[in-house]
């Protein structure tokens, strides 16, 4: 009798035994993830955000592959809709709310396209294409309009065919915007110069624009020579850049803009461009060009295309571009024609204003202009009367022509 209850005992734990180890391995079998991760507990309740088990790997490993990246958006996505259910960690408390909605969907990478334009690249045999990229709101109609009546024009300029797309994304709130959709679907018909991705048009989403124009690039305009990107409250002086490229090979690699150097990731939250350590650890950002413009070659906008599938999405378009040109090992070229930041006054010239037209006539990209300056300046540059100090009256520190020669040579040492 004892023997039969001893057998008995020890049949049950077995079974007991067999069911835990069942219950473990389905329940890691659900997140395979999460033997690289652990979960932060505080009273007893996971909290919703991961932390990396290495934190070397954070803070030097740009990479990760395609299928990692969309598990992890489908678990971000999870952990967004579990939110009432799941606490949230002291760190992420101090966070601003948008920034937390961007960790729960930073893997996101692949969003349907409503609006396209297949045919926007087709052009004449024999001649260049330079497409003119600019980022821009479904509200912000007025600077779309400006530029397309001013810089943005389509057409030949010297020896380029211009081609012009404007890249938006779904307002962020669609009912302070009524009939949008439709608003847009006719502006598009007339147009023909919207594309339109469905995801929501935020600060943190621009690398979304960038990655999915690059995608585009490839797909629809795989023949453009030469790519400019910027923003919509830019003055583009498209004659010097058809000027500037005249001498450019589109088959090699060519990034020029106001690059920046030894920029520092702003750790202060109250900051639109905050990052915290556990987005990016290194102290140093790599060396990116500013955003409200810069120029490229179709061969070089390729590269960056397959390198951005291979690089962790960031917050700052700016930055993750650079984290691209990294990847690749493309060190891009300043050039003073580009000004990001505005213009500043030299002390060569101090009686001349900052917004005069003699400035604007030497350079190629002009950031932060509200939209009557933009047709200010149109105006007064194309206006036949208008003079400029002679060659040699007064020195004139950022005339582009002059450092053309450095440039190039800065070009050339890259194609080498």
């Amino acid at each position: 009798m004892r023997l039969r209850r001893k057998g008995d005992l020890i049949c049950t734990f077995l079974l007991l035994t067999a069911l835990c180890v069942l219950l473990y391995v389905q329940m890691y079998s659900v997140s395979p993830r999460l033997n690289k991760h652990k979960y932060q507990k505080e009273s007893g309740t996971e909290r919703n955000i991961i932390v990396e088990s290495t934190e070397a790997e954070t803070q030097l490993d740009f990479t990760s592959s395609a299928i990692q990246s969309e598990h992890n958006c489908q678990l971000g996505q999870q952990l967004q809709n579990a939110q009432g259910q799941v606490k949230t960690p002291p760190t992420s408390n101090l966070l601003p709310w948008n920034y937390r909605q961007y960790l729960w969907q930073k893997d996101c990478r692949e969003f349907n396209q409503i609006i396209n334009q297949k045919n926007k690249c087709h052009k004449p045999s024999g001649e260049q294409l330079l497409l003119i990229s600019i980022k821009s709101r479904v509200e912000e109609f007025e600077r779309r309009e400006v530029a397309r009546k001013t810089w943005a024009r389509e057409g030949r300029v010297h020896n380029l065919q211009v081609r012009r797309l404007f890249l938006l994304g779904i307002p962020a709130n669609q009912s302070a915007l009524a009939s949008w959709s439709r608003l847009l679907e006719h502006e598009s018909q007339i147009y023909q110069d919207i594309l339109l991705w469905d995801f929501q048009d935020t600060f943190f989403n621009l690398t979304l624009k960038e990655i999915h124009f690059l995608k585009w690039v490839d797909q629809f305009c795989p023949a453009a020579e030469f790519v400019f990107k910027g923003d919509d409250d830019v003055f583009v002086n498209v004659e010097n850049i058809a000027d500037f490229l005249a001498d450019a090979d589109p088959k090699d690699d060519l990034f020029v803009g106001h690059i920046i150097y030894q920029a520092l990731p702003i750790r202060s939250n109250k900051s639109k461009y905050f990052i915290p350590e556990m987005m990016y650890g290194p102290g140093v950002y790599p060396v990116y060009a500013g955003g409200g413009g810069f120029l490229m070659s179709g061969h070089t906008a390729k590269r960056l295309y397959h390198a951005s599938k291979e690089v962790d999405l960031f917050p700052i378009d700016d930055v993750f571009l650079g984290m691209c040109l990294l990847r690749i090992g493309l060190e891009p070229v300043t050039h003073e024609g580009f000004r990001t930041f505005g213009i500043v006054r030299p002390s060569a010239a101090p009686h001349m204003q900052t917004f005069d037209p003699c400035f604007y006539k030497e350079l190629m990209v002009v950031h932060s202009l509200k939209v009557p300056e933009i047709w200010l300046m149109w105006t007064l540059l194309h206006d036949p009367n208008l003079k400029c100090a002679r060659k040699g009256s007064m020195k004139r520190p950022f005339r582009w022509r002059i450092k053309r020669k450095s440039t190039s040579a800065s070009i050339k040492k890259l194609k080498h």
